[in-house]
């Protein structure tokens, strides 16, 4: 196309955009989506500008995340396999080795091997120079009790140093609690881009039926008619899935998080918890850190005197761990679990699935260790609907559901969302004044959209403005902050036109 069709082209798209937003027009009102349409543009366009960079990241640190399952298993192959015996040790022989090989800290819990050439885990909590939110895996053979090592764990689904930083990264950039809000703040506004501009691109496509116009890019087009094109097709499919990330997101995020768990309490929708309380009266303090051991002589830091073989000889009322897992696969509950240690007085052995791909495995009981009789059960199956919803839509985010295809979702549905990011910014660059020489961005959607809007519709949506910024605090937040910021810029416009318009 030669450079005069070229500019034209792009003149004429910027006029219609301008005139849809209303700016420099007198406020006439509309109505439908003529009267929302440069509201929702100017929106869409201070959103992409200012939260681009806070997505932009995160889709950069979950597109790494999305490849640490299979890195994880490559770069931690000797701690994590190893050769198929033909007879396993008993479970307290198991952690008996362990202990032996590590005797710091204290045994939180056990994973048991979950399928042939695994390796058991033994959770150690409290060990010098692990952080308090994590714990110490020894990785022990099953079938010789040699222990082939230990890692840093951290979180319900055992992730290891690799996986862990590059979670960390993802959630809040090694930031600590403060670095989590440009996650939330990210998951708040993805949302509303997507939507934006899913409604944005079908508006704008409306006068033309044919389903190519919206689903495929328009390949005869050139300059900012064309990076249009592909920004509104592949934006188009992939909108559901940002919706889907966004919502996953905010379910575990600092503060929309804690009004979605208070919501679903409100409806009796809540993750129900497991009693960890016995029937049993006697004291069982004398067990600490050995509870469950019998069978196996005392070591430092498992509640005994050090070198001490008290073991079973001290603890009469435990059954100890092998009959625990026993009693736990009487109930149903097949590999892969963790086995958590009673942690006081009168509290059971707590046996939980761990599996987060489909079908899950995310059943428990608790076990009393004086009888080892069950005194509790939750199953998965009797979870409240949006309880399930929220584990399978976590286990959909993180890449655990369906395994690798889910994996491989995830991360054309990042890379989608970063050549969207880039697209638009494009667009942004290409809608810049050609004329001036020197550094200049592309002019914003005019001010004053709102004036179009009707009352009986204007009235309305503030008020589930003002319910969802409550809900969603970091939108609600930045969402202020735009307006202030908006309403400064345009007096600052204003002023900066009266003395001109006094020469």
């Amino acid at each position: 196309m030669p450079t005069e069709q070229r500019l034209a082209s792009s003149a004429t798209d910027d006029a219609r955009d301008t005139a849809d937003s209303g700016g420099q027009q007198p406020a006439v009102r509309r109505a439908g989506w003529s009267a929302l349409r440069p509201l929702v543009l100017r929106l869409h366009f201070y959103a992409g500008v200012l939260v681009a960079p806070f997505l932009l990241v995160a889709a950069v640190t979950g597109l790494l995340y999305a490849g640490s399952f299979q890195a994880e298993k490559m770069v931690y192959a000797h701690e994590l396999n190893v050769p198929v015996g033909t007879r396993t040790l008993p479970l307290s022989q198991q952690v008996a080795d362990a202990r032996k090989a590590h005797p710091e800290g204290k045994i939180a819990a056990v994973r048991p091997a979950p399928q042939p050439g695994d390796t058991t885990r033994v959770l150690l909590s409290g060990v010098p120079g692990v952080s308090a939110d994590h714990q110490l895996a020894v990785f022990v053979d099953p079938h010789t009790g040699s222990v082939r090592g230990a890692l840093e764990t951290y979180g319900s689904t055992g992730a290891l140093p690799l996986r862990t930083w590059l979670d960390e990264l993802h959630r809040d950039l090694h930031l600590g609690e403060n670095g989590r809000l440009y996650s939330e703040l990210a998951a708040s506004w993805l949302w509303v881009v997507a939507g934006g501009g899913l409604a944005l691109w079908i508006g704008r496509k409306r006068t033309n039926r044919k389903l190519r116009a919206l689903a495929l890019p328009d390949r005869t087009a050139t300059g900012r008619r064309r990076t249009l094109s592909w920004h509104g097709a592949v934006g188009l499919w992939a909108a559901a899935g940002f919706v889907f990330l966004s919502a996953t997101g905010l379910t575990w995020s600092a503060y929309a998080g804690a009004n979605i768990d208070t919501f679903r309490q409100s409806l009796g929708q809540a993750t129900p918890t497991l009693s960890t309380a016995t029937a049993t009266a006697e004291d069982h303090a004398h067990h600490g850190d050995s509870a469950g051991m019998a069978g196996m002589p005392d070591m430092p830091g498992m509640g005994g005197k050090k070198g001490g073989a008290s073991g079973s000889a001290s603890s009469p009322s435990d059954v100890g761990i092998d009959a625990v897992l026993k009693a736990a696969r009487a109930e149903g509950l097949s590999n892969p679990v963790e086995i958590g240690l009673p942690t006081g007085k009168g509290t059971a052995y707590t046996v939980k699935q761990v599996q987060r791909s489909w079908p899950e495995k995310q059943d428990a009981v608790a076990v009393d260790p004086a009888t080892g009789k069950v005194t509790d059960v939750s199953r998965f199956a009797d979870y409240p609907v949006l309880a399930k919803l929220s584990r399978y839509g976590i286990d959909l985010h993180t890449g655990t559901l369906f395994g690798i295809v889910n994996q491989i979702a995830l991360a054309a549905l990042v890379l989608a969302l970063i050549f969207l990011i880039v697209w638009g910014y494009r667009m942004w660059w290409q809608r810049r004044p050609t004329r001036d020489r020197g550094l200049s961005f592309g002019r914003p959607i005019p001010r004053g959209a709102w004036r179009q809007i009707p009352l009986p519709v204007l009235l309305p949506l503030t008020l589930v403005t003002a319910v969802v910024g409550w809900a969603v605090p970091l939108l609600g937040i930045s969402l202020v902050g735009f307006l202030v910021v908006d309403v400064a810029l345009g007096v600052l416009a204003r002023r900066r036109r009266v003395p001109v318009a006094a020469d």
